[in-house]
């Protein structure tokens, strides 16, 4: 194995994990201000097929992107009005704008499959990754703003007496989110695998939930755990390169027992989530309290 071989497979891991880096940053954000959206893989399906369908019509990369981005606004902004306004439970609402997700990209994008682009370099936005998750950190601790982020998230009724508007920073923590997953799903269709596929997220948007537990609600780590699951995945193609005989069933489920593990082990000690989960997680605020 020379160094060539092994420089090849961290280019290839970095690659590969950047969509989980962009939409775990994004759900983190979201869960750091007290709301769990389950609703990850719904909106990088979206983000992926407004970008790739964009992209063909204007043939602009940069409008794809915008329109892209735009669909995580509208999708999460759907989202965060019926859980902040409308008071409905954050997990049921999350798995229906999934299962909405999956059923309108693949409405929207059915005539373009297999219509070929012309796909972008990934390496941009593999720096811009790292860039966003070093600004939410320094956000979240540097900045009052991220301090009152934080706040809401571990007591919005501690944050509502302080006079900051819960609802309001919640909103936007949302919108932030919902964001970050239409880019990763727009990245996944115009930089990684430029074509439209119908579910050709396999299922990230699930693996970015985990991470974001793996790291313990701290962005620093976000990057750690996407690099980890995206080495198994890339360690599966590899092994089956080298010949060694393993079945391929095995292979396409070793990310997912490698989120299930991780999670089982991080749950595993209930102190630490207790001191890492934001407090008012999934917890509904009612502005009376």
């Amino acid at each position: 194995m020379n160094l060539d071989f092994i420089i090849g497979i961290l280019e290839i891991i970095l690659i590969a994990t950047t969509p989980l880096v962009f939409a775990a940053i994004g759900e983190l954000v979201t869960e750091k201000s007290g709301v769990l959206n389950l609703g990850v893989e719904g909106m990088m399906l979206v983000g992926a097929v407004s970008a790739f369908v964009t992209l063909v019509i204007s043939g602009s990369y940069f409008l794809a992107f915008l329109i892209s981005i735009f669909s995580g606004i509208l999708m999460s902004g759907m989202f965060a009005i019926l859980v902040l306004y409308l008071m409905t439970n954050q997990i049921a609402t999350g798995l229906a704008l999934t299962i909405f997700g999956i059923g309108l990209s693949s409405m929207i994008g059915k005539k373009y499959i297999g219509t070929p682009i012309d796909g972008l370099s990934p390496w941009f936005f593999v720096l811009i990754s790292f860039v966003i998750v070093f600004i939410v950190s320094y956000f979240f601790y540097k900045t009052k703003s991220g301090l009152i982020l934080r706040a809401v998230g571990e007591s919005h009724n501690a944050a509502h007496a302080l006079g900051y508007n819960v609802i309001k920073v919640r909103f936007i923590a949302i919108i932030f989110g919902g964001s970050m997953c239409a880019l990763a799903g727009s990245y996944i269709s115009i930089c990684y695998a430029p074509m439209w596929q119908e579910g050709m997220t396999a299922e990230r948007g699930w693996i970015a939930l985990a991470i974001v537990v793996f790291s313990t609600w701290k962005p620093e780590r976000i990057l750690i755990g996407a690099y980890i699951f995206g080495g198994v995945t890339i360690l599966q193609m590899n092994l089956q390169a080298l010949g060694i005989r393993i079945p391929g069933q095995f292979f396409n489920m070793a990310p997912y027992v490698a989120t299930i593990i991780v999670l089982i082990f991080i749950s595993s000690n209930k102190l630490r989530i207790k001191l890492s989960a934001p407090a008012s997680l999934t917890i509904p605020f009612f502005k009376g309290k």
